[in-house]
């Protein structure tokens, strides 16, 4: 799937889609990984059509033993020579923000999204 050209909704939905994929390899009902995770059987459900918070996401790789997939997923980006250069050792702790209109632009809004960190 390349994402690049998927709606956000579509996105969460393929990422659902695969956590599902997960579950029924190590042939577990969506009751039983509630139970293991200690999430309710709605929390299992939502996750798996695409609507969770990261917590809950977390929470159920690291019970189906997947955890390292968010390393492949989103890698540490690190810090670049140039900045770091630039920065004479000292590693950058905040944004400036953007000063050309664009993301960040708007008091920290993400095109509507609210601050809650879900996927």
């Amino acid at each position: 799937m390349f994402f690049e050209s998927e709606s956000d909704k579509s996105i969460l939905a393929e990422l659902g889609g695969r956590v599902r994929q997960l579950r029924l390899r190590k042939n577990l009902t969506q009751q039983q990984l509630a139970e293991r995770t200690l999430l309710s059987l709605n929390t299992i459900k939502s996750l798996e059509v695409g609507r969770a918070k990261l917590a809950t996401l977390v929470a159920v790789l690291r019970e189906l033993g997947e955890l390292s997939s968010l390393e492949v997923f989103l890698p540490d980006p690190g810090i670049s020579p140039m900045q770091l250069a630039k920065r004479k050792g000292k590693v950058r702790q905040r944004a400036t923000g953007s000063r050309g209109g664009g993301f960040g632009d708007d008091g920290g809004s993400n095109s509507g999204h609210s601050g809650d960190v879900e996927w």
